[in-house]
């Protein structure tokens, strides 16, 4: 007997694509009070501040919302902890950023002597 293949289904997401507070949760595997508990703690922001029955999230604040949830496992860490990481990952990432532009630079100046 041949072993089957596992099936996948793909979901194609346009880059602009928003979803509503419960659409979020679901895609997210998360109850809407964590989210709120994110989102009071400036871990994700929805696309416009308004009532949280109105709120709508991006791809970006997915992506965070995953992000949050691999260090809440993996670190057992409680919203002000996954606040406090995310932001200073932030920051690592940013510096990294800076210090390739500022490597890229000095490698033109160099060349240019």
């Amino acid at each position: 007997m041949a072993k089957s293949e596992p099936i996948y289904d793909v979901e194609l997401i346009d880059a602009h694509t928003t979803f509503t507070l419960r659409e979020f949760c679901e895609r997210g595997e998360v109850h809407a009070e964590f989210v709120i508990k994110l989102v009071n703690y400036g871990v994700i922001s929805p696309v416009e501040e308004g009532e949280v029955r109105e709120w709508c999230f991006d791809l970006p604040a997915l992506a965070r919302l995953r992000k949050a949830q691999r260090l809440q496992r993996d670190l057992d860490l409680n919203v002000p902890g996954l606040a406090m990481s995310l932001d200073l990952l932030d920051d690592v990432q940013s510096l990294r950023r800076e210090v390739e532009r500022l490597n890229h630079q000095l490698r033109q100046l160099m060349g240019d002597w």
